[in-house]
C-alpha cells in the first residue's frame, strides 16, 4: 500500500461523521459544476508563486469557508489615500476600525474583540503571508503592516480563522505580500496632504529563472491635526523566493520598521466640542501629555521563512519567524521594553477525493515563544528617571488544529474542525527600591470545536452556517497592573493583576454571500455567548486595569456589498479588447462603465448578561450601528470619481454604567482619480468635508457617574490629500 493510499484511508476515517450523513446520496464523483465556487477561477500555473497564491486562488479557497470570510483586492483601497489599516479595511464586512488622532494606532474589532483597546491591538490574529505578526502574548502593533506592499487582504471573522489556527473571538486578518511574480518591476509613489502629511514609497521586483524578489521602502510623516500628535514611520518590506522546481519553493521575508508617535491623549467631551485640536493638559505635570512628552516609539526587525511543497493532492508548508522589538514608551511612567519572539508553523493539506466525494483536510501545529525585558522608570519630562520596576516576561503557546470539509452532495458540504490550545504567561519582577520581588505564572488550556455547513443553491450563491468555540488567554497588557498613589510625587508599584481566566465564547453564525452580473453581497448574523470576557478599564491616564466580566453576549449583523446602479452609460457593454483603452489601464477594471454603490453596515449589540453591577447594560467602546458607503463612477480605462459617507446614527457608551455617551456624527468625503496597472496613476481626496467635530474613538471606564471625563479622542477635521504613482 502506497503512502498516498494510506493517507486516503486515514482521511476516510476522519470523515466518518460526514459520510454517515451521505449514505443516501450517490457516491459517484461529482461533476465539475459541483465544485464551482463564487468567483470565476482563472488558472495561471505558469509564472505564479507556490508560497504566495494568486488573487483568483485566494478567492476560490475562501469561497469554501462556511462562514464570514472576505478577500480584498489591494487595488480597491489604493484608489485614494492608503496610509493606515483603516484605509485598507474600511469596507471589509464585519470589521470596525477607527484611528486615534489620524494615526495608525486604532481600535480594531471584529465581533466585539478587543473593543476596549485603542492601541496595541488584541482579540484577533494579524498575519503576513499566513505567518503571525502578533507577539507571543497575543498583542500586535498596527505599524508593522504596510498596506501599500500588499496585493490582497484576507479577513476571516470569528472561528472561520481556523484556516490559520486562530483561536480568538475576532478571527484573523492576513496581508498577502507582493512578489516578483505579480508586482511592477519598479514603482514610485508620493502623497501630500493636510496637517503636513507626507508619504512616499519606492518598490522594485523581478524574476530571474527560479529566483524572484520584491522590496518596498516607504516613509511617512505627519505633523498632526492635534497638538503633540506628530508621527513618523520608516518601513522596509521585502521577500525573496527560490523555486527548486515547480512543486517546491521557499521564500524569505525581511521587515524593518521604525515608528515614532507623539500621544496627544484623550480630552473631555466639552473640550472636544470647543477645540478638538488641543492635547490633554493638566495642572499635575505627570498627567501632562506635552510637558512629559508622552510618546510610543519602537523599532522592529522581523525575519521569516515559508517553504511550500506539493505532490498531487498533497500540500505541506513549514514556516519559521523571529522578531525583535525595542519599545520606548514615556507615559505616566516610562516603559522600556525589549522583546524577542520566535515561532513556527507546520501545515498539511490534502485536497483529494474521499470515497469519491470532494474533500479537503487540513492539519496544523503553531508553537510560539516570547521573552520581554520590561523596565519601568519615573517620567522626567519624557526621559527616564529613577527605576521603579525590572521585569522579565515569558510567553509560550501551543496550538494544534485540524479541519475536514466533505462535500455530501454536489451542492452541500459539511465541515468538522477543532483546536487544542495551551498558553503560559510568566512574570518575574526583581526587587527595585522599596518594591519586593515576586514571581507569577499562569497557564490555560482551551478546546475549540467547530461545525459548519455550506450550501450552493446556484453557481454564484452560497448559504452558510456554523457553530464554534473561541479561546483567548490574556496578554501581558492585561496581566500587569499599576497601583498609583501620591500625585504628583507618586509611587509606582508594578504588580500582577489578580489571576485572570481566559476569555471563551460559543458563537452561532448564519449567512449568505454571492454575486450577480451587477451586484455582490456578504451578509451574516452571529450570536456569541461569552464567559470571562476581558474588560479593560482606564484607571489613570495611560494606565489600565483588566477584570473578567461575568457572562456577556455579542450579537450582530455584518453586511457588505456593491450594486451597479447604472451601467453602460458612455460605453456599450462588451469585453474590452487590447488597445480599446490606454495600455496602462488596470487589468481588473470592469468591462463597462458604471455607477456603483458600495457599502459596509455593522449592527453591534453587545451586552452584559445579568451582571451584579451592570445588569444588562451595553458594553462600552463601540457604536451599535455603523455605516460606511460610497457612490463611485468607474470607467474601464481607470478613471473614478464619487462621494462617500461615514455615519454613526447614535452615540455609544464610554462607561459600563452607561452614564456618558459620545454624539452621533456623519462625515462626508469625495475622491477623484485615475488608477493604472502600468504607467501613471493619481488621486485627490477630501475627508470630513463639513469639518465636523466628532470622537473617532474613546477610552473605556467603569463608571463616569454621569460627569464628563477625559476619554474622547477627536477625529481629524477637514483634510485634503493628493498623490501620484508611476509603475513601470
Amino acid at each position: 500500500m502506497t503512502y498516498k493510499k494510506l493517507l486516503a484511508n486515514i482521511l476516510a476515517l476522519t470523515s466518518c461523521v460526514s459520510l454517515g450523513l451521505a449514505q443516501s446520496t450517490p457516491t459517484s464523483t461529482p461533476e465539475p459544476s459541483a465544485t464551482q465556487t463564487l468567483p470565476e477561477t482563472v488558472i495561471t500555473a505558469e509564472g505564479e508563486s507556490l508560497t504566495s497564491p494568486s488573487l483568483e486562488k485566494l478567492r476560490e479557497r475562501n469561497a469554501n469557508v462556511p462562514g464570514g470570510a472576505e478577500v480584498i483586492d489591494a487595488e480597491s483601497y489604493k484608489k485614494g489615500r492608503a496610509t493606515t489599516l483603516k484605509d485598507a479595511l474600511d469596507y471589509a464586512p464585519g470589521v470596525f476600525i477607527q484611528s486615534r488622532f489620524g494615526a495608525e494606532e486604532s481600535r480594531l474589532s471584529i465581533r466585539g474583540s478587543g473593543i476596549q483597546r485603542t492601541f496595541h491591538g488584541r482579540g484577533l490574529k494579524l498575519l503576513q503571508d499566513g505567518i503571525p505578526v502578533n507577539l507571543a502574548d497575543g498583542g500586535f502593533d498596527f505599524q508593522v503592516i504596510e498596506p501599500l506592499s500588499a496585493k490582497a487582504v484576507e479577513v476571516f471573522r470569528g472561528a472561520n480563522a481556523l484556516e490559520y489556527g486562530a483561536t480568538a473571538l475576532g478571527g484573523a486578518v492576513n496581508f498577502l505580500s507582493r512578489t516578483g511574480h505579480d508586482a511592477p518591476r519598479i514603482s514610485a509613489l508620493f502623497e501630500h496632504g493636510s496637517y503636513e502629511s507626507y508619504r512616499s514609497q519606492v518598490a522594485a521586483a523581478d524574476v530571474a529563472g527560479p529566483i524572484d524578489y520584491y522590496a518596498s521602502l516607504s516613509l511617512f510623516s505627519l505633523n498632526g491635526y492635534r497638538e503633540h500628535s506628530k508621527q513618523a514611520n520608516q518601513r522596509l518590506f521585502s521577500n525573496f523566493g527560490y523555486q527548486f522546481h515547480p512543486d517546491l519553493e521557499t521564500r524569505f521575508y525581511f521587515t524593518y520598521a521604525k515608528t515614532d508617535s507623539e500621544l496627544p491623549g484623550n480630552i473631555t467631551k466639552a473640550q472636544l466640542n470647543e477645540d478638538p485640536t488641543k492635547a490633554a493638559r493638566s495642572g499635575v505635570r505627570v498627567f501632562d501629555y506635552i510637558d512629559s512628552d508622552w510618546k510610543r516609539d519602537f523599532e522592529l526587525l522581523r525575519i521569516a521563512n515559508k517553504t511550500s511543497w506539493r505532490d498531487g493532492d498533497h500540500r505541506l508548508s513549514v514556516a519559521t519567524y523571529w522578531s525583535r522589538k525595542d519599545l520606548q514608551h514615556p507615559i505616566l511612567f516610562v516603559i522600556d521594553q525589549l522583546t524577542n519572539d520566535f515561532g513556527a508553523g507546520l501545515r498539511y493539506d490534502f485536497l483529494g477525493d474521499v470515497a469519491d466525494h470532494k474533500n479537503r483536510f487540513t492539519l496544523g501545529f503553531n508553537p510560539s515563544w516570547g521573552v520581554t525585558n520590561d523596565d519601568r522608570f519615573d517620567n522626567v519630562r519624557g526621559k527616564s528617571g529613577a527605576k521603579r520596576a525590572e521585569m522579565s516576561q515569558f510567553a509560550s503557546n501551543l496550538d494544534l488544529y485540524a479541519e475536514n470539509q466533505f462535500w455530501i452532495t454536489k451542492k452541500t458540504a459539511i465541515s468538522l474542525g477543532s483546536q487544542i490550545s495551551y498558553a503560559q504567561r510568566t512574570i518575574e519582577n526583581d526587587a527595585v527600591g522599596t518594591n519586593a520581588a515576586y514571581n507569577n505564572e499562569q497557564d490555560w488550556w482551551g478546546f475549540s470545536p467547530k461545525l459548519g455547513f455550506l450550501f450552493e443553491p446556484t453557481k454564484n450563491t452560497q448559504i452558510f452556517s456554523n457553530v464554534s468555540r473561541s479561546f483567548e488567554p490574556p496578554s501581558f497588557g492585561e496581566l500587569v497592573g499599576s497601583n498609583l498613589s501620591g500625585f504628583p510625587n507618586f509611587t509606582l508599584t508594578d504588580t500582577p493583576a489578580k489571576d485572570l481566566e481566559a476569555q471563551t465564547a460559543t458563537t452561532f453564525e448564519i449567512g449568505t454571500r454571492g454575486r450577480s452580473k451587477y451586484a455582490t453581497w456578504d451578509l451574516a448574523y452571529y450570536y456569541s455567548w461569552l464567559e470571562n470576557e476581558l474588560m479593560e478599564y482606564e484607571v489613570a491616564p495611560g494606565v489600565s486595569s483588566t477584570v473578567n466580566a461575568g457572562k456577556t453576549t455579542h450579537q450582530g449583523i455584518e453586511l457588505g456589498g456593491s450594486y451597479d446602479i447604472l451601467h453602460d452609460i458612455f460605453k456599450k457593454e462588451s469585453p474590452l479588447k487590447p488597445g480599446s483603452c490606454d495600455e496602462g489601464a488596470y487589468s481588473s477594471r470592469p468591462s463597462f462603465d458604471r455607477v456603483t454603490l458600495r457599502a459596509n453596515y455593522l449592527w453591534n449589540h453587545f451586552r452584559y448578561n445579568g451582571d451584579s453591577t451592570y445588569g444588562d447594560r451595553a458594553l462600552p467602546g463601540i457604536p451599535e450601528h455603523y455605516i460606511r458607503a460610497e457612490l463611485v463612477y468607474e470607467h474601464p480605462c481607470g478613471f473614478y470619481v464619487g462621494p462617500n459617507i461615514e455615519y454613526v446614527p447614535a452615540g455609544y457608551a464610554v462607561d459600563s454604567m452607561n452614564t456618558l455617551f459620545t454624539d452621533s456624527y456623519a462625515l462626508f468625503g469625495a475622491k477623484i482619480g485615475w488608477r493604472s496597472e502600468r504607467g501613471f496613476s493619481a488621486y485627490v481626496e477630501v475627508k470630513n468635508l463639513a469639518d465636523i467635530n466628532y470622537a473617532a474613538t474613546t477610552g473605556v471606564i467603569a463608571n463616569a457617574g454621569g460627569a464628563d471625563a477625559a476619554q474622547f479622542s477627536p477625529g481629524d477635521g477637514r483634510a485634503f490629500y493628493a498623490g501620484f504613482e508611476y509603475r513601470w
